[in-house]
């Protein structure tokens, strides 16, 4: 594809470069000299368009011829990769890794109908199989017209005699020409009243001229231009072939569109034997005819025995007994074959005619012997008189001339009448040779022959005739064609002809490296195929230190590099586990200085040369140098190492590690533990950290130390239960306490001050916890209504235990009240009303009196209310009570 694109990035260069010359845009026309097309090579015919782009109305036509030029070139860029691809797609140059797999698959599906129908069983399709495989196989297709590779992408003809693929352009043409080299001897009246076929270029199977290819359909004939899949067998259509089997039997093929012939029918029939006496068994319709083996039993054509042999198909042979037989005559008897029961002996008849003066001279025969031969009416010798004589008498010659045609078929002869043949003819005569261009008298009887030559030209179009005296009806050519044939291999060795000659019909076998693979391809194809694949294993001897090579396919060239294990012994006693080194490919620098920058620097050079064994990399258990892990460490590199931990011995202080990175450590009076510090550890200094008891604050006065903390004897400010007074108290003993102590510890011995649900303070000293709800304040508790009051203990009136109801004159009062308040509401209901009332007449009158600017506004009279007129008597005494009964009250309250 890259090419592709680079090859038309060219053409479109040289054509901008030519477009803008000369302050002008020329374009290097096709053929037809019309549209511009990129790069050399496009149209040998096409001369160069100039177009001047001068002054301002130029510049809208430079713009388009800019645009058309740019089209021209992207159609090229695209055709020329589009080329490219399908070149690389095409039958003759796929070399996939994978393809044996994907025909595999292809093949399997193209033969799954059939082999359904044989039980798995694919004995019958080795010949077609093969066909099949030839279509995928690069080169194996070949055009023996053209002597080119057949690819998957272009139109092809299969012949139906010897299945041979052709182009076809090539075997239109092929047939083009042999109907004219057969036609072009005929007259302009004979032309035309014949079919003349054309052979096959391979197998010579002739076709008629209707049958002249012009469309390219697959190899079944259904689909034509079949479209490429590359899950098909090239130039198929992937349907069923349903071709008629040969010989027919009425069933069809069953494989998908396929080359070569159709393997044999599948299909099971009942059919009975060749002599119909074993029953009627299923076998498989190609094969469908068996023998029983038994008897045959037919009669003989001798009619007197029966047929002996197995059961055959075809007519009985002829009977092999032999017995004792007579001849036609009856004279000899003689054993002879029963099938022949007729035969003659060798001798004559010898018998008497009837005219008592002859015999018979007839050889063995049968029935009576006739009449004598002499006997009747006979002519004289010129046959020009009849004679009636005894058959003991010879007919006389009648004296006249004999007068019969001589062999010349001109004269006749001048004789008297006499016996036997006449003679020659020995009149002189001008005679014309053969050709036509010389006369000469002489004896009739003697052939005139010029010494002319004929120089008219033969059939084969080549060569002169050179005949002498030729009549002009010259005789085909004789000399061998010896032109080469397209192969470059051989010469035409059929007679001189005209026209293309024949394929070259050798095969040449393309072999592998070993020989062993053998792939046969027409002759000439032999350079441009590629090799077959062998899976045979390569033969040839290592060249490293290994005794046998590793086990690849035959190739050509050098053998792979070895990838076996070098397996050399090593100086710490292991093998070496790298790859081959033997032979490896050193790049060499430093082997040429250039000259100067003007000078091009060299490729460099590689040479095979043998490599050291790496080191050693076999795993060795090696312990750190604190020996907190066993690692295993390479070969060439095992030793004392650092692990990189911490080395996390515990140090003097019992508490803390050493934080060193690991490091060598010297055992001190013989200790084995590993987990003490030695003296290259580290010492501590840090504080005590120890945890401090709980409670306790304050932090531990000595360093880092191994035993417990002394007390702490630091005074603690806390806060008392009631958070009112601070109390100081010694560390330990608020830490040692247990929950009892702590909570004397912590009171102040004051009075609660928190204050009790009810509202009342806490009778209790400073304690923790709530506060207990078993109040003893005495506490008043009204009715409902707030009129009646009773003292009562808090605990109690909080817990619902006791209640004090409304009597009658609460509840008259309450009543009293509510009535009250009911007419309060309906007083202003109406007193809304008649408000409203007044607005909307006051409106009203707004809008007449617009009419009527100088008349007078008529006063609204509103009478008056219940509640405006007797509301100062009913509010006075109701304020009265309710002050007297709020003092009431209060006083209660007090």
């Amino acid at each position: 594809m890259e090419a592709a694109w680079r090859q038309a990035g060219r053409g479109r260069g040289r054509a901008r470069a030519g477009g803008q010359a000369g302050n002008g845009l020329c374009a290097r026309g096709g053929a037809s000299g019309g549209a511009a097309r990129p790069g050399p090579g496009r149209g040998s015919g096409g001369g160069t368009a100039c177009i001047s782009l001068t002054g301002s109305s130029s510049l809208g036509a430079s713009e388009l011829s800019s645009q058309k030029k740019f089209d021209e070139i992207k159609k090229a860029n695209q055709a020329a990769a589009k080329k490219f691809v399908e070149d690389q797609f095409s039958s003759s140059s796929e070399e996939d890794e994978d393809i044996e797999g994907k025909h595999g698959k292809i093949l399997a599906k193209t033969f799954t109908t059939y082999t359904n129908q044989t039980d798995g069983d694919a004995s019958e399709l080795e010949r077609t199989r093969q066909y099949v495989n030839e279509a995928f196989q690069s080169g194996a297709l070949t055009c023996l017209i053209c002597i080119a590779s057949v690819k998957r992408n272009q139109a092809v003809w299969s012949c139906s005699g010897c299945f041979c693929i052709f182009h076809m352009p090539c075997i239109q043409k092929w047939a083009k020409d042999s109907l004219f080299l057969i036609s072009s001897p005929l007259t302009d009246d004979d032309f035309g009243k014949k079919d003349y076929p054309w052979p096959c270029p391979k197998c010579r199977f002739e076709y008629k001229r209707s049958e002249t290819p012009t469309r390219y359909y697959c190899y079944c004939g259904k689909v034509e231009d079949p479209e490429l899949d590359p899950w098909l067998v090239p130039h198929s259509c992937g349907h069923v072939c349903e071709r008629e089997f040969k010989p027919p039997c009425g069933h069809k093929c069953l494989l998908l569109c396929h080359p070569g012939p159709c393997p044999p029918c599948p299909k099971m029939v009942a059919v009975a034997c060749y002599c119909k006496k074993a029953k009627p068994v299923p076998r498989r319709c190609s094969t469908k005819e068996w023998s029983c083996q038994l008897p045959c039993g037919r009669k003989l054509s001798c009619g007197q025995h029966t047929c002996e042999n197995p059961c055959h198909p075809g007519n009985c042979q002829s009977c092999p007994r032999v017995s004792k037989q007579r001849c036609v005559c009856g004279r000899q008897i003689a054993e002879r074959l029963c099938a022949s029961p007729f035969w003659q002996c060798e001798q004559v008849c010898g018998r008497t005619l009837p005219c008592g003066n002859h015999t018979c001279e007839q050889v063995c025969h049968s029935g009576p012997c006739g009449e004598c031969p002499r006997s009747g009416k006979r002519p004289c010798p010129c046959e020009k008189s009849m004679f009636f004589l005894p058959c003991t008498e010879d007919v006389p010659t009648c004296g006249d001339s004999c007068d019969k045609v001589l062999e010349c078929e001109i004269h006749r002869c001048s004789q008297r009448c006499h016996r036997g043949p006449c003679e020659i003819c020995r009149q002189e005569v001008e005679k014309q040779c053969r050709c036509g261009k010389h006369t000469k008298r002489m004896p009739c009887h003697k052939p005139y022959l010029c010494e002319t030559k004929c120089t008219k030209i033969r059939d084969c179009q080549k060569h002169q005739c050179k005949r002498k005296c030729c009549s002009g009806n010259c005789p085909p050519c004789d000399q061998l064609c010896g032109r080469t044939l397209g192969c470059r291999n051989h010469k035409c060795p059929s007679v001189c002809h005209r026209g293309s000659c024949y394929p070259c019909p050798e095969t040449v076998d393309v072999l592998c490296n070993c020989g062993k693979t053998v792939l046969k391809v027409p002759c000439g194809r032999e350079r441009s195929t590629k090799p077959p694949k062998c899976k045979k294993l390569c033969s040839r001897p290592p060249t490293c230190h290994h005794p046998s090579q590793e086990k690849h396919s035959c190739h050509f060239g050098p053998c792979p590099a070895c990838r076996q294990s070098c397996q050399k012994v090593l100086k710490c006693s292991h093998l070496c586990p790298a790859s081959c080194h033997d032979e490896a490919l050193v790049k060499q620098t430093g082997l040429h200085q250039p000259a100067g920058p003007w000078e091009q620097p060299s490729e460099p050079a590689f040479i095979q040369t043998a490599l050291p064994c790496p080191p050693c990399q076999v795993p060795i258990p090696t312990e750190c140098l604190g020996q907190h892990e066993v690692s295993p460490l390479p070969c060439h590199s095992a030793g004392p190492y650092s692990c990189k931990r911490f080395c996390g011995r515990l140090l003097d202080c019992q508490n803390h590690t050493c934080m060193k990175e690991c490091h060598k450590f010297t055992k001190v009076n013989g200790n084995a533990d590993r987990q003490k510090a030695s003296p290259e550890c580290s010492q501590c200094e840090e504080a005590c950290t120890k945890p401090r008891p709980p409670g306790c604050p304050h932090s531990c006065i000595l360093p880092c130390h191994p035993d417990q903390c002394p007390p702490c004897v630091q005074m603690l400010k806390i806060k008392c239960h009631c958070k009112l007074t601070n109390l100081y108290i010694e560390c330990i003993k608020i830490t040692c306490a247990d929950l009892k102590e702590k909570d004397l510890l912590s009171s102040c011995k004051n009075q609660c001050p928190k204050e009790l649900s009810c509202g009342h303070r806490c009778k209790e000293i400073c304690h923790s916890g709530d506060c207990p709800q078993n109040c003893n304040q005495k506490v008043k508790l009204r009715c409902p209504c707030k009129r009646m009051k009773k003292e009562l203990q808090c605990s109690k009136v909080q817990e619902g235990q006791v209640s004090l109801e409304c009597d009658t004159l609460c509840k008259e009062m309450k009543r009293k009240a509510s009535e009250i308040k009911e007419a309060e509401a309906k007083a202003a209901i109406e007193e809304e009303k008649r408000r409203q009332q007044a607005e909307l007449e006051a409106f009203e009158n707004r809008l007449k009196g617009r009419r009527k600017n100088k008349r007078r506004k008529d006063e609204v009279e509103v009478e008056q209310s219940l509640w405006q007129k007797y509301k100062n008597f009913i509010v006075l005494p109701v304020c009265g009570v309710a002050v007297v009964m709020l003092a009431w009250l209060m006083a209660y309250n007090n």
